[in-house]
């Protein structure tokens, strides 16, 4: 996906920047993207931009395809919540209506649910034992 976006971007001349699991100057080309002037697009894959980012010059996040842990996308759109980030940051989640990305967006919420109602209540989950969480989380 990141590959067709920047495609389409350097048709229209966009100043972008690219980071994926192949890149190895991370440290240079977030430098880069904080100092550029104007506008920019930097296109990162999730994977390789969970961790150890600072992007507080974006202000828009667009996830494209999502991730079937929520917490990967949450620690994606966190780059950009960062101590020194001045301006508010606005993200979005593109996803087609009747697609897989759609069924995995569904099943997120679901789970996210379930779980905040097995342990969102404090009192519920300091109750609960080590073979409590056993048996919940095995198959029978």
């Amino acid at each position: 996906m990141l590959e067709i976006l920047q495609h389409h971007l350097n048709e229209q001349k966009i100043p972008l920047y690219y980071l994926d699991g192949s890149t190895e100057n991370r440290g240079c080309l977030v430098q880069d993207f904080q100092k550029h002037e104007g506008s920019a697009v930097f296109l990162i894959s999730l994977k390789a931009g969970g961790a150890g980012l600072n992007l507080t010059a974006a202000s828009y996040v667009i996830l494209f395809d999502p991730w079937w842990n929520p917490a990967v996308e949450a620690q994606a759109i966190d780059r950009t919540h960062r101590i020194g980030q001045e301006r508010t940051v606005i993200a979005y989640r593109l996803i087609a209506k009747d697609t897989i990305e759609e069924k995995i967006r569904h099943l997120q919420k679901e789970k996210a649910q379930l779980f905040q109602d097995v342990l969102g209540e404090e009192n519920f989950a300091k109750a609960l034992s080590l073979d409590d969480f056993h048996y919940l989380l095995t198959e029978k």
